[in-house]
């Protein structure tokens, strides 16, 4: 039986919880996740949870933060004037917001606390800093 390479192409579906068993992410009800083994494009943690495995194959792969979406870092969290946000916007903790950097790149942010004065957006990853378990099945290796 074939097993899974670095370089093969596969179709998996997953849950993603964090260790206190909330669910973040699930592949359920929807096509299988497509991706190239060790092209980056899941996180690293996952891409090597699933290296061996066999189509029909299911397992829990317990991912560190390092492995997921790296540390939460102090430099991505922002103070700015609560002037800057328009006033249509009803601020509240876990409100997510688009910002355009200067060089036009997009970035998404989440508002950490708030003031009437200021307002503290983080532009770390939502799963940044937190350890991740999947339930992962190989479908096939395409």
């Amino acid at each position: 039986m074939s097993v899974v390479r670095q370089g093969d192409t596969i179709r998996v579906h997953y849950t993603g919880r964090l260790t206190d068993g909330t669910v973040f992410d699930s592949s359920e009800g929807r096509q299988p996740l497509e991706f190239t083994v060790g092209e980056n494009q899941v996180i690293p943690g996952f891409d090597a949870g699933v290296v061996e495995m066999s189509p029909g194959d299911s397992k829990e792969v317990s991912i560190a933060a390092d492995q997921a979406y790296g540390p939460s870092r102090p430099d991505l969290m922002l103070e700015i004037d609560r002037g800057q946000i328009p006033s249509e916007i009803e601020l509240k903790k876990g409100l997510q917001l688009e910002m355009s950097q200067q060089d036009g790149e997009r970035l998404i942010v989440t508002v950490t606390r708030f003031t009437d004065k200021s307002v503290t957006l983080d532009a770390n990853h939502p799963l940044a800093g937190k350890d991740l378990v999947f339930e992962i099945e190989l479908v096939e290796i395409v």
